[in-house]
């Protein structure tokens, strides 16, 4: 997340949080096995895709990271129909070696035929290829989002937009308090604020950066179900989680509790979850003048484009 070019200000303080490495990399080899992405995912890239009308650019390239998860490809195939999109994700050698595991492109050709696209690893983006980036529902899978909000921007050219969904720490509260109730760890690590989003944002080098917040309430029969879903989710990677494997008694017993306190009249059970949408564009860049000052051939073409003296 740090341009070479008019490099954005150094964070005051960490911005990597507190997850367990291989717990995380273990979930999210679960996850891209799936044949297909969580139905939240599905709707919230359909709720994002209602915000794009207000955008004015049409981008001739987009750049879906993270696309088997974000399950965003008939949506933004729909908003932008005579688009190349490529659909990034995490490099194959980062991937799981098990001779079960599926090769990470297996997805690519069915779900992306006819939309023209292509699919890219993360190292292969480069720089400044897109006029937008869409990322939804993979940000709070990152250990450091500041890191990938650097990624973002570079793989933007100038003015180029960002769209980004992530899950906000209003998600699942009902569940933390029935931890809670019994003394027990959290059910999962902490989500990012929207405002310290908007922060790492401006620190990676993005402009005019806008957060706001959705709040939804899902609904399940019972806590059985409830847990399935979750677990299509992803998984607790809080390095402070209960120890150990759990005994089908302390599952029952959990199935319980989510019974007892997050039922309602109906005997329905229920959990609220925070979404959290973002946009902010890369902007023109600002060299720093000094005695001898370098700046890349693209970006003084863009600076005489847009008017601004040359340094």
């Amino acid at each position: 997340m740090e341009p070479h070019f008019a490099a954005p200000l150094q964070p005051e303080r960490s911005a990597r949080r507190a997850l367990d490495p291989p717990a995380l990399a273990h979930v999210l080899r679960r996850l891209q096995r799936s044949e297909s992405a969580p139905w939240l995912h599905a709707e919230v890239a359909r709720r994002m895709a209602e915000r794009l009308p207000v955008i004015l650019l049409k981008p001739s390239h987009v750049i879906d990271w993270g696309a088997h998860l974000g399950a965003s490809a008939d949506v933004l195939a729909s908003a932008y129909p005579g688009a190349q999109r490529w659909a990034v994700e995490a490099d194959d050698s980062q991937r799981s070696a098990e001779s079960n595991a599926p090769r990470w492109p297996w997805w690519s050709a069915r779900r992306w035929a006819g939309n023209a696209g292509q699919w890219l690893a993360e190292s292969a983006v480069g720089e400044r290829r897109a006029e937008m980036l869409w990322s939804n529902m993979g940000l709070h899978g990152a250990i450091d989002p500041q890191a990938v909000m650097a990624r973002w921007f570079r793989a933007l050219k100038v003015n180029g937009f960002l769209m980004f969904s992530t899950l906000g720490p209003g998600s699942l509260q009902g569940l933390r308090s029935v931890y809670a109730s019994q003394g027990w760890p959290a059910p999962h690590a902490p989500f990012v604020d929207m405002h310290d989003l908007g922060d790492m944002l401006v620190q990676a080098g993005f402009a005019d950066p806008v957060m706001d917040q959705e709040p939804i309430t899902l609904n399940w029969p019972n806590a059985r179900a409830l847990l399935t879903e979750l677990r299509q989710l992803g998984g607790n990677v809080d390095p402070r989680r209960i120890a150990g494997l759990r005994t089908p008694r302390w599952q029952a017993h959990l199935c319980r509790l989510i019974d007892s306190q997050l039922a309602g009249a109906d005997g329905r059970v229920s959990l609220n979850f925070e979404l959290v949408y973002g946009h902010a564009v890369r902007p023109l860049p600002r060299p720093r003048l000094a005695s001898q000052t370098t700046v890349p051939l693209d970006d003084l073409r863009a600076m005489v484009r847009a008017g601004r003296p040359r340094p």
